[in-house]
Parts: C-alpha cells; structure tokens; sequence
C-alpha cells in the first residue's frame, strides 16, 4: 500500500520531503509533479526500482529514461557539453525540456543510449520537484507517468493513489501540473534538433 502525500505547490513542506527523500533513499519508487506532468522516479543507479518501474510502465529494456537534476552544475556532472550547448541550456533551464546530451563516465550504463552513448537530462521548473532533488542531493531517474495503453500521462493524484497503491511506494499530490510532455531537444550534435514539440517553446533551438 503506499503512501500518499499532500505537498504544497508553493511551499513543500520540509518534513513530507524528507520523509520522500528517505522513501527514494531506501529503494523507493515515487509519483511526483514536475512542470510538464506527474512522474515515475527512483534513486540513481537503483536498478530494482528501476526495474519496477519498467514493469509498471512495460516498457523495453532499451528505453531510455531520464536524469531529473536540480540545476546546471548538477547536470554538468553526467553530461559532456560545450560552451555553445551550455549558453542554450543557461538560456532555457530550468523548464519543460529534456535534453539529449553526450553522457559523461558517471552515468549508469544502463541508462545510455546503447550506441550513441547519450542521456537524456532536463532541470524541472516545479517547487515540489526542486525540494526533492536538493534534499536527495543527486538525480533521480524519471520517466513520464503514461500507463501502458494510455496516451497521455495520469493528472489526478487520488485517481494515480488507487491505480497505483500495490505498485509505488509514495504518491505525492502536487495538485494539477498538466498533461503535455516536454519539448525533447537533441544537443548530443552540431547543431539542435528539436525531436518533440511539448510545452517548452521550442523556438530557441531551431536553425
């Protein structure tokens, strides 16, 4: 059965992050708001929860999920860019992108792409979200919460509690937080190429 936290939007309180952050710490899986939609997420490198939340999704051993950071320094770490790369990402940071980057020694194999050797990391723009990860003090592995079959990811927390209550350990109610996915944005090349168009504007990427 898991838990369900009512976090405010504005302001988290810091005793039901906490308790969150040590829920992720001891092999959790969470629902939690970001700026684009709920998601799935796990500590880095947990390969069990990561493997729960495959399950849950069905997803292939080859989906790549992705590297939710709290701020550019932090997605320095697990991600190799230049000074051009880097002005876009200042420029645009944090909001609802994902960004496909040049993965660097310290990600998890298992979460590069196989041959191109990329990431996918974003900087969410959510009050909830920033909590966790400066609390967690790394990443947490992500990916929207679509249920297979579904097109579009779960709004509704109390709607994601009874579907979910035997699968996660933790659903967080950040109240609304919308249903459009992130712009994706591949900045692994030259230049940018915008592989889908979400709710970032997408505008400062195309040549």
């Amino acid at each position: 059965m898991s838990q369900f936290f009512q976090v405010h939007p504005d302001n988290p309180q810091a005793r039901l992050v906490r308790q969150a952050v040590d829920i992720i710490r001891a092999g959790g899986v969470i629902v939690y708001p970001t700026d684009s939609a709920y998601a799935l997420g796990c500590q880095i490198g947990d390969k069990a929860a990561l493997d729960r939340i495959r399950r849950i999704r069905r997803l292939e051993a080859d989906h790549n999920f992705t590297l939710v950071c709290r701020d550019l320094s932090e997605l320095a770490t697990y991600a190799r860019v230049d000074n051009t790369q880097y002005r876009l990402l200042r420029n645009n940071t944090p909001g609802p992108y994902t960004f496909i980057l040049k993965a660097t020694s310290e990600v998890p194999r298992r979460l590069m792409h196989a041959k191109r050797k990329t990431v996918g990391l974003r900087v969410p723009e959510n009050n909830i979200a920033q909590a966790l990860l400066a609390d967690l003090g790394e990443p947490l592995m992500s990916v929207t919460l679509i249920l297979p079959g579904d097109e579009l990811p779960l709004i509704d927390p109390y709607e994601i509690r009874d579907t979910l209550e035997h699968d996660v350990d933790l659903v967080i109610d950040g109240g609304y937080c919308g249903m459009e996915p992130t712009s994706v944005i591949d900045l692994a090349d030259d230049l940018p190429l915008v592989l889908r168009v979400g709710k970032g504007d997408v505008t400062p990427f195309e040549a």
